[in-house]
């Protein structure tokens, strides 16, 4: 089992930017899809974007479209959520996940087998 640890949450204000990161145990990081799921309080873990184990297709939640970018740097095992615009609805604990093998990347939480333990986003108006 992959072990991902993610890094770079905090407390920002709205409008300001933060990037996340995962890194990943393994050799076999480049080969798998990679995504960010985030949860709120009182409400159900949802998607945020994916990224293909290429590199070269990504896909976001509609509100988090234009303003997160989603990377991965397969020499440093690590995928990143750049997060610029920043919203108070977007506090929640962040998590990555790895998806499918040579997988484009999806939304469904169900195709996603590994999970890190979260880092916790909080956005003051």
């Amino acid at each position: 089992q992959v072990q991902l640890v993610e890094s770079g949450g905090g407390l920002v204000q709205a409008g300001d930017s933060l990037r996340l990161s995962c890194a990943a145990s393994g050799r076999t990081f480049r080969t798998y899809a990679m995504g960010w799921f985030r949860r709120a309080p009182g409400t159900e873990r949802e998607f945020v974007a994916a990224i293909s184990w290429s590199g070269d297709s990504t896909n976001y939640a509609d509100s988090v479209k234009g303003r997160f970018t989603i990377s991965r740097d397969d020499a440093k095992n690590t995928v990143y959520l750049q997060m610029d615009s920043l919203k108070p609805e977007d506090t929640a604990v962040y998590y990555c996940a790895r998806g499918g093998f040579l997988s484009r990347g999806n939304g469904r939480d169900a195709s996603y087998d590994s999970w890190g333990q979260g880092t916790q986003v909080t956005v003051s108006s």
